[in-house]
């Protein structure tokens, strides 16, 4: 069969689908969702942690230095994802998307968020100016952010046979995804209402207001989110 045939058969295929939707008790690997029709349902905070400027990296410093940042920054992204009991999902060139469940999702999920902060300000950036001359001699800070939001969602697999990922459906991922793209140094983590209000309130202040509430215009639409340039230390 021509590829041409194969692909238009495949898209009717999927097309026509009829989806065996189940509830998730845990977080699904690839290998838990049949890729025929499977999806699985839960309600799940999601982190995307998106590292600022890799490309200005990429333009001003030799790939070496670019890719040992980007590295960094990953590294410590995912071992404090999973440190406050978070699954990594997706890995998207400087990106990574963390998924957590349970009855204190939001609170792991944001105080993750705040510790990924503290990391980059106070252990990426300064070894980073000491190691590199590139980094000195640009005056590269390395900048981020990170977006939080917790919804139902559903995970799904896409693509073919053995090759193939889960993609996810909803509100949270999308909404997540959108605020890490915000740059409006020098806050560098935002979270959605839905979160804020179910982060537990010692996490909410300190010696002083933690989170500030603003709106952001996402698809076109107003909503109020909450963000902080207060880092909390591992």
């Amino acid at each position: 069969m021509a590829i041409l045939e194969t692909i238009e058969t495949e898209i009717d295929s999927v097309l026509g689908t009829t989806w065996d939707e189940r509830t998730g008790m845990v977080i699904p690997e690839t290998t838990d969702i049949i890729l025929k029709n499977g999806a699985v349902k839960l309600t799940a905070t999601f982190l995307y942690a998106d590292l600022a400027g890799s490309s200005n990296l990429a333009r001003l410093c030799p790939w070496q230095t670019t890719a040992k940042i980007i590295r960094s920054y990953l590294d410590a992204a995912v071992r404090l994802i999973k440190h406050h009991g978070g699954e990594i999902r997706s890995f998207d060139g400087d990106r990574v998307m963390g998924v957590f469940i349970g009855d204190y999702k939001n609170t792991n999920a944001v105080n993750c968020a705040r510790k990924i902060d503290w990391v980059v300000t106070n252990l990426i950036n300064p070894k980073a100016t000491k190691e590199f001359a590139s980094i000195r001699n640009n005056e590269i800070k390395i900048k981020h952010c990170i977006g939080v939001h917790v919804s139902d969602a559903r995970a799904v697999r896409a693509g073919i046979r053995n090759n193939n990922d889960l993609i996810w459906i909803g509100d949270a991922p999308s909404f997540a995804a959108k605020l890490s793209d915000i740059r409006e140094y020098p806050y560098e983590v935002y979270i959605s209402e839905a979160s804020y209000d179910k982060v537990a309130t010692v996490y909410k202040t300190g010696t002083h207001d933690v989170w500030t509430s603003t709106f952001v215009n996402i698809s076109g639409n107003q909503h109020k989110v909450y963000r902080t340039n207060t880092p909390l230390k591992p």
